[in-house]
């Protein structure tokens, strides 16, 4: 059984390797698609809807982190796992609501523009960055494998906290500038 180790850390790297790379390739493809598909006007709610799961994945976030630094190990996995079940649906929304709707333009005027394009820009970089960290994060704690938990979380937590909270701070700048 133990030789069977390296070969499955061998293959969880690579599955974590390949959807590291897929997901912001696919996301980046299907944003650059012109022809909009049409599911209906409820569509245009995503963003409202992906601004919330962003709040609530921020607070998720905090509260995980809070667990754990109560050594209160049980609460903190589940609470990360709901963080993580929440990218997923937003990662989800956000592809349907861009596949069906144009890109909203940021109608603000002034120093709020660049800090507007500043927050979206790294947002949007550090998104891509975090998706490796998380997915490693992700599984060494599933795995048991808590030394490279930490590791991993040492530079995924703070990331993806930017990420999750700078979402919703972009949300709040343009949200006025949506149809709905």
């Amino acid at each position: 059984m133990e030789t069977l180790q390296p070969v499955q850390e061998r293959k969880a790297n690579r599955v974590i390797n390949i959807l590291s790379l897929a997901i912001p390739l696919a996301v980046a493809t299907l944003l650059g698609i012109r022809q909009k598909v049409n599911l209906g006007e409820w569509t245009t709610y995503l963003p409202h809807i992906n601004g919330a799961i962003n709040s609530i994945t921020s607070v998720l976030l905090l509260t995980g982190f809070y667990f754990i630094r109560q050594k209160n190990v049980e609460a903190h996995k589940r609470t990360m796992l709901m963080a993580f079940a929440l990218g997923t649906v937003f990662l989800v929304s956000y592809v349907l609501y861009h596949l069906t709707n144009e890109s909203t333009p940021f109608g603000g005027q002034g120093l709020i523009r660049p800090v507007y394009y500043f927050l979206l820009v790294s947002h949007i970089v550090l998104s891509v960055v975090v998706v490796w960290f998380v997915l490693r994060a992700v599984y060494f704690a599933l795995s048991g494998q808590i030394i490279k938990h930490k590791q991993a979380v040492k530079y995924a937590f703070p990331i993806w906290l930017y990420v999750s909270t700078t979402g919703v701070i972009v949300y709040l700048m343009i949200r006025p500038y949506y149809i709905h």
